[in-house]
């Protein structure tokens, strides 16, 4: 997979007096993989998570709250960042064997993470160096 191939998709959301629901993920997106396990990750304010790559494993990632500047690489060497907001209905969706890191903006974010199977060690690779950019786990 290339950088070209992570996608942001809008999701749902519906208003009233009372407030507003925004829809995560349906099976009835074309986005959707399949269900393997959901988790939240917080990231505190200006701090850096990654470099991960997952051999197998597609991520869709919703901001809940902040916001976060993902960077990506791929496995020949392009690279891409997006910025998810919490005041954006919009879905990241990141294809297996693309690094990614990811920094919090400002606030704690809080991330919401759909993988398409359940976690495995094994699946997942981390490492501090992904084309000259470290990053101090």
């Amino acid at each position: 997979m290339t950088v070209k191939s992570i996608k942001l998709y809008k999701s749902e959301e519906y208003k009233n007096s009372k407030g507003k629901i925004q829809k995560y993920v349906s099976i009835k997106n074309t986005f959707f993989s399949g269900f393997g396990e959901v988790y939240f990750n917080s990231i505190n304010k200006n701090s850096h998570k990654g470099w991960n790559l997952h051999k197998k494993n597609v991520c869709l990632i919703k901001c809940i709250s902040g916001k976060v500047l993902f960077h990506f690489v791929d496995l020949k060497g392009k690279e891409r960042k997006i910025t998810l907001n919490s005041n954006r209905n919009e879905i990241l969706k990141i294809p297996s064997n693309i690094w990614f890191s990811f920094k919090s903006l400002g606030k704690i974010s809080l991330l919401v993470n759909l993988i398409n199977r359940p976690h495995k060690d094994s699946e997942l690779k981390k490492q501090n160096l992904v084309k000259n950019h470290y990053i101090k786990n």
